[in-house]
């Protein structure tokens, strides 16, 4: 009997702390949304965006999708939902053309709010009732995909907002510079075989599995990220100018595109657009919002490359999570503070890796429609690391495989680089 009790009580207590997170990350999406008007939440920037409206029914419907639903005899929320805010699983069913998710403007707002509403109190009943790893497992699943999706959120309205003639803020943000960043330096790595990707306790994603064996050759990484000081002396030494320094769709996506500068930079050099409106450019923090063709062109003007995901998670594993990230409020990057070692980490803007997002050998994606979350994905886009200023901080790990395309810019994404000894 005492033993029973006490594996009630444990039970108990896991549901609890199931739900007290479950709680926090969904008021935290909430949070994000609350500075938005409804004309905020509607508009759909450019067909790699979405309405912050569209994000908080997806991330619902997720919970209802492959939680509440999955037995045969749920009855969803509204009929044609499923169709609305079904992303790209198809093996679930057709849905709305992502291009065209801006047109939505029924439901409302206000509807949708309600929508999260029910399925909260439904997936909260389902908590305190169904403790199976399954469930539990799910559960953290759609979790941490809500996390991915409130990132989302802020870059996809700052991208919205910056295209309003009046520049809006988001919200009011400390955006003081903090002042100067250390001098660059490169500090060597180890060599040699090493292990990466996630094993052991803790939720990650697929794509972070298995852990397995791989080659570090010398190498050496920068201490700190990319200032922005040292990006615009690119530019001005002809940087957007010079094909040689350039990988050929590069080359054909500047020329096409007409890029000068990072993406919300001022063609004076002298400002950029912020979270906080128009701000000046802080020459000490770090250069944010360059795609993959742009931190690789600015490698090898700068006698570098970047770093391998290899590279990088070696060296970040057993460091602590602290950094300028979501939890900091500032929504912008800083400059680094004097320390010693391998600085900025965690937060501040994503690292563009030199990896091609592949799979990692003997990879295994989640059986069923789970599986098309990430594998599918595994063609064309390069791995990012370390997470960024609009990151939640329990959300990131040094196994973590972030991954866009090359001409991405839009992210929260920046520079670190890296050297062969």
């Amino acid at each position: 009997m005492a033993n029973e009790t006490r594996q009630r009580s444990i039970a108990t207590g896991a549901a609890n702390t199931l739900l007290q997170r479950y709680q926090a990350v969904r008021d935290q999406t909430m949070q994000l949304v609350a500075p938005l008007s409804e004309e905020d939440a509607c508009v759909q920037s450019m067909p790699a965006a979405s309405p912050a409206k569209w994000h908080l029914a997806h991330t619902t419907w997720f919970f209802e999708q492959f939680l509440l639903g999955r037995d045969g005899e749920y009855a969803p929320y509204a009929a044609g939902w499923d169709y609305l805010f079904n992303s790209y699983y198809q093996s679930v069913g057709p849905m709305h053309a992502r291009p065209q998710r801006g047109m939505l403007t029924r439901p409302s707002l206000d509807a949708v709010r309600a929508y999260r509403a029910e399925i909260d109190a439904r997936m909260m009943a389902l908590i305190a009732r169904d403790d199976d790893a399954d469930t539990v497992a799910r559960i953290t699943l759609g979790l941490h995909h809500e996390q991915q999706h409130q990132e989302l959120i802020l870059t996809d309205i700052k991208h919205l907002l910056s295209l309003n003639p009046l520049e809006p803020s988001y919200r009011e943000l400390g955006l003081n510079a903090v002042g100067s960043a250390p001098a660059l330096h490169f500090v060597e790595g180890d060599n040699g075989v090493t292990a990466i990707g996630h094993e052991g306790e803790g939720f990650a994603f697929d794509c972070e599995t298995p852990r397995h064996q791989t080659m570090l050759h010398p190498h050496a990484l920068a201490n700190r990220l990319v200032t922005n000081a040292e990006f615009r002396a690119f530019i001005e030494d002809g940087g957007y100018r010079e094909p040689t320094l350039w990988l050929s769709d590069g080359w054909d996506t500047v020329s096409s595109q007409g890029w000068q500068h990072p993406l919300y930079w001022s063609d004076d050099l002298e400002s950029e657009f912020t979270l906080a409106g128009r701000r000046t450019i802080d020459p000490h923090a770090p250069v944010v919002h360059v795609s993959y063709f742009e931190a690789d062109a600015f490698a090898r003007w700068a006698g570098a490359r970047l770093p391998s995901e290899a590279e990088w998670e070696h060296a970040a594993s057993g460091q602590p999570v602290s950094g300028n990230l979501l939890d900091s409020g500032r929504l912008h990057p800083r400059a680094a503070s004097d320390g010693e070692g391998l600085l900025q980490l965690w937060g501040d803007v994503w690292e563009w890796t030199a990896s091609p997002y592949v799979s990692y050998p003997g990879y295994q994606p989640l059986p069923g429609a789970l599986g098309e979350y990430n594998g599918k994905f595994m063609c064309g886009q390069f791995v990012l690391r370390g997470g960024s200023v609009a990151t939640p901080a329990d959300h990131i790990r040094a196994s973590y495989r972030n991954f866009f395309g090359p001409a991405d810019r839009w992210q929260f994404t920046g520079i670190r680089l890296a050297r062969d000894l």
